[in-house]
């Protein structure tokens, strides 16, 4: 994102939103399971809707991105994240209308990643300065 330490951990500036608020488990192949449901429920509208202020909003995860743009959420992770430029264009003309924030698909920061985003360079050559150049934007 461009930031340090200092601004990432500042809740002034920067909110980190839970998908499910509790950890749901382990599945069979070592990955977190899916958020439950009445955790997300529960507690999601009630904070975005004190939120109204945000101006953009990073899906990180596929469970992320389904909350958060279902409409435009592919069937992988990696199919959602390479339409980057019509998810941000689409949001960006929804939030110039006051309907919610932009939104940024992202790879959730695991290393289970770290071979789809060498598979695709367009990620860190691409998708990396854009989230850089908002993250800058915004704390201006």
């Amino acid at each position: 994102m461009g930031i340090g330490e200092e601004v990432f951990y500042d809740p002034a500036k920067l909110a980190i939103i839970p998908m499910g608020f509790c950890f749901p488990g382990l599945d069979s192949k070592g990955g977190d399971k899916p958020p439950r449901p009445e955790c997300k429920k529960t507690w999601h509208q009630e904070i975005f809707s004190n939120m109204p202020q945000v101006e953009t909003l990073l899906a990180i995860g596929g469970y992320a991105q389904a909350y958060h743009m279902p409409e435009l959420t592919k069937p992988r992770l990696w199919e959602t994240i390479a339409e980057y430029r019509s998810v941000w264009k689409t949001t960006c003309d929804r939030h110039a209308k006051g309907l919610g924030p932009r939104v940024l698909p992202l790879p959730h920061p695991s290393w289970r990643n770290n071979a789809h985003i060498k598979k695709h360079p367009w990620f860190e050559k691409e998708l990396l300065p854009l989230l850089k150049e908002e993250v800058s934007r915004l704390l201006m």
